[in-house]
């Protein structure tokens, strides 16, 4: 009896689908003309361009990632980009598309033919290799700001827990669920002209997660590695950071909490819970 149950399973699955590529296949096709910037480090006399592709809407899913895998697999296996999770959690899609920093993953394509949608890396970034930025020195700032928990405190190791209030854990939303894609980064003009000295909206952010954490005591020290006039004060308060963010958070609310800290105008509660 299962057995059947399953064939018969399988059988309808197979008038369904081909039912569905019929319907794609008779559809009048939908060709929607994606501009894609291309430089190969490899031809290095070569210079930057753009590249055009024209996709059947009807044949491809709905997310701009989905078209460049469509591209890189059945047209220009040569195309570069990053992608993994596909789910907006991992942040390796991030590009510049239709002029704004988002995640590909995410960014349904304009079901418009008339338009192109033109697809750049994150600007202001040294390129890998067409749609990659180099995020190695994105990822130094990151390692500089000691993103994990540091407690003087005597626990010991997987016998001891340090706890949270409920309004203490609280503070974090909005800080937490940050996915490092450097959007907000490289849509900050202050990083773009001081991304050297300035930490940038993504890793101040990441800063702040932990000097506003309830169970940190190393505040002051944290507090005192960004005093210098680059490392925070750069910003500018213009909030591109903000604007551009494809989880919603808000960066530049984070960076003015941090200025409110140095400049003693605010400073860290107590623990609820010790």
């Amino acid at each position: 009896m299962a057995a059947i149950t399953s064939c018969a399973c399988r059988n309808a699955f197979r008038q369904v689908r081909a039912l569905h590529t019929g319907a794609v296949q008779n559809a009048e096709a939908r060709l929607k003309t994606f501009s894609i910037y291309r430089w190969n480090p490899d031809k290095p006399d070569e210079k930057p361009y753009m590249q055009k592709y024209k996709i059947d809407l009807n044949s491809c899913g709905p997310m701009v990632l989905d078209a460049l895998i469509k591209i890189k697999n059945e047209m220009d296996p040569t195309l570069t980009f990053r992608r993994s999770c596909r789910e907006g959690i991992c942040g390796s899609c991030a590009m510049n598309i239709g002029g704004t920093n988002t995640l590909a993953c995410i960014s349904k394509i304009d079901p418009s033919t008339s338009t192109s949608c033109k697809v750049y890396p994150l600007p202001h970034m040294y390129i890998v290799k067409d749609l990659v930025p180099d995020l190695n020195n994105f990822y130094t700032q990151y390692r500089n700001i000691q993103p994990w928990l540091q407690h003087t405190g005597a626990k010991e190791t997987g016998k001891q827990q340090h706890l949270q209030s409920i309004e203490d854990r609280k503070k974090l939303d909005g800080l937490y669920e940050c996915i490092l894609c450097a959007c907000c980064s490289t849509s900050c003009p202050s990083y773009w002209w001081n991304g050297d000295k300035y930490l940038g909206p993504a890793v101040l952010m990441q800063a702040y997660r932990w000097i506003i954490d309830s169970r940190d005591t190393q505040t002051k020290e944290r507090l005192e590695k960004l005093k210098d006039p680059f490392s925070v004060f750069r910003c500018h308060t213009i909030m591109n950071c903000t604007r551009t963010c494809p989880k919603g958070l808000n960066p530049g609310k984070a960076i003015a909490e941090i200025k409110k800290l140095l400049a003693n105008v605010s400073q860290k509660q107590q623990p609820s819970l010790s």
